[in-house]
């Protein structure tokens, strides 16, 4: 158990994705990947797309949202 998990508990935290940064909307400990599905701890996040504002789970899943939408909206 983590410090986020003994403050907030177990539930899925609201981020705004910034260049090389996040800002928390709602506190929690977790946020989920937009390919995988998987509960990515928020101490682990480390890929994410500003533009869509997801949250990716390793470089697999970014990869794969980039050959799916690209760069950015489109």
């Amino acid at each position: 158990m983590d410090f986020l998990e003994k403050k907030y508990g177990k539930s899925e935290a609201k981020l705004r994705y910034l260049d090389a940064d996040i800002a928390i909307k709602t506190p929690g400990t977790f946020v989920t990947c937009a390919i995988t599905k998987k509960q990515i701890p928020i101490i682990d996040l480390k890929y994410w797309n500003v533009d869509r504002q997801e949250a990716y789970a390793d470089a697999d899943a970014a990869m794969q949202a980039f050959e799916k939408y690209g760069l950015g909206n489109d």
